[in-house]
């Protein structure tokens, strides 16, 4: 049969990323608790196109995508990544993954158990060298500083998240960076709570008052002294409760350059 997609193009114009794009698919993502935890990602996929091609085989990014189901995680995202440029004979790939993570999680005084969902996302690309990044969003809870200091009692609080994007040198769980991030909020949210649990968060984020602007920091505090992390980019949103608008921060950093320019100035 004629091979279509391998045929010349004469307008002369390299693609940047052709492929295929919002793949629900079920993958297996390694659980720190359970070993495996089975779960549903939404995954785009592509590759550069040389000019002199008139286009890809879509086909093949599914096939890449069947061989590597049962195994899908931080470790296994360049190998697909180099199973994509060689079936696809192209000289960069780039995956997008993102996936509901979800942690058995206790209440904090009854200990009730219940699931609790986090958004998760693996990107990859690979051309000369791999780059790999992992993105969690993590809900919480804040109490207004501003708020607790002028009432005469009480204060306003809100539901908000936590997004953390990062690279990494070697392995790490997603558990304990969920963790970290839900401690650095006034409070972390559940899934189920009973009335002492209630009156417990209540009381605790009372007494941990933030803004989003306490809240980038202090997460950026903790990623810059985790030796593992080379770059990352933290955002908090509150979902305002008394006001008609929501509240945001980023904080970004990228140590290898920092590190190249100390060099440089040194020099």
């Amino acid at each position: 049969m004629i091979d279509i997609q391998k045929q010349n193009d004469p307008r002369n114009i390299e693609i940047d990323k052709v492929g295929v794009k919002g793949i629900k698919y079920p993958i297996t993502v390694l659980d720190k608790q359970n070993k495996t935890q089975h779960t549903i990602a939404t995954i785009n996929m592509y590759v550069n196109l040389p000019h002199h091609f008139k286009g890809t085989h879509m086909s093949r990014f599914i096939e890449v995508l069947n061989e590597n189901r049962q195994g899908i995680n931080i470790n296994s995202l360049s190998i697909i990544l180099e199973k994509m440029k060689e079936k696809l004979d192209a000289e960069s790939a780039h995956l997008e993954i993102e996936f509901p993570y979800f942690i058995n999680k206790k209440a904090p005084v009854s200990k009730e158990a219940s699931l609790m969902e986090y958004t998760c996302n693996f990107w990859g690309t690979y051309e000369k060298k791999e780059d790999l990044c992992v993105g969690i969003k993590v809900p919480v809870s804040t109490l207004c500083p501003c708020s607790k200091e002028i009432s005469d009692f009480g204060a306003h609080n809100q539901r908000g998240t936590i997004s953390v994007k990062l690279r990494f040198k070697k392995f790490f769980w997603i558990e304990d960076m969920i963790s970290m991030i839900e401690n650095s909020a006034s409070s972390d949210v559940y899934a189920l709570l009973k009335r002492e649990d209630e009156k417990y968060i209540t009381e605790k984020s009372f007494q941990n008052p933030m803004f989003v602007e306490d809240v980038v920091r202090t997460v950026a505090e903790k990623l810059d002294i985790n030796p593992n992390v080379t770059w990352y980019l933290v955002e908090a949103e509150n979902f305002e409760s008394i006001h008609n608008h929501n509240a945001y921060a980023l904080v970004e950093k990228n140590f290898i350059s920092e590190f190249k320019n100390k060099k440089y100035a040194v020099e």
